[in-house]
C-alpha cells in the first residue's frame, strides 16, 4: 500500500504542475482531462470561482512562470478520492514578493483518470 500511495502522490503532484505550467491554449482538451465538470475553487482572496472562471484563468495565465510545490502530500479520503496539500511558490517571477500559498485540492478518479473536483489557495503573508 505504501508503494501505491507514493505512486499516486507523485502522479497527483505532476497533474497539479500540469495545470500550473502547461500552455492549455495549445492543448485545450487537457483541461477536460484534469478538471471535473463539477469543479469549483476558492481563491486566495476568498472568492468562489466557477469552473468556467478557472478555465479562463488557466488559458490566459503566464506559462513562463515555473512553480515549486513544497511539502506535497496526499490524504486518501476514499478508494477514488484523495486530497492534496502543499505550498506553492513561484520560481521564475522576478516581480513577485509573495511567499507563496498553501493549497488544497480534492482529486477524484473518474473512468480511470484523476480529475480535480475542488481547489483552495490561501496566501501566506
Amino acid at each position: 500500500m505504501i508503494v501505491q500511495l507514493e505512486s499516486i502522490t507523485e502522479h497527483i503532484k505532476q497533474l497539479e504542475l500540469k495545470l500550473l505550467q502547461i500552455d492549455l491554449k495549445a492543448d485545450p482538451a487537457l483541461i477536460d482531462d484534469l478538471l471535473s465538470d463539477e469543479f469549483e475553487e476558492i481563491s486566495g482572496s476568498g472568492q468562489v470561482n466557477s469552473r468556467n472562471n478557472v478555465v479562463y484563468w488557466l488559458r490566459n495565465k503566464d506559462n513562463h512562470i515555473q512553480w515549486l510545490l513544497i511539502d506535497f502530500r496526499i490524504k486518501v479520503l476514499t478508494d477514488d478520492l484523495v486530497m492534496a496539500i502543499y505550498t506553492a511558490q513561484k520560481l521564475s517571477d522576478p516581480d513577485s514578493t509573495s511567499k507563496g500559498s498553501m493549497r488544497t485540492s480534492i482529486w477524484k478518479c473518474q473512468e480511470g483518470n484523476w480529475r480535480m473536483l475542488f481547489h483552495q489557495a490561501s496566501k501566506i503573508s
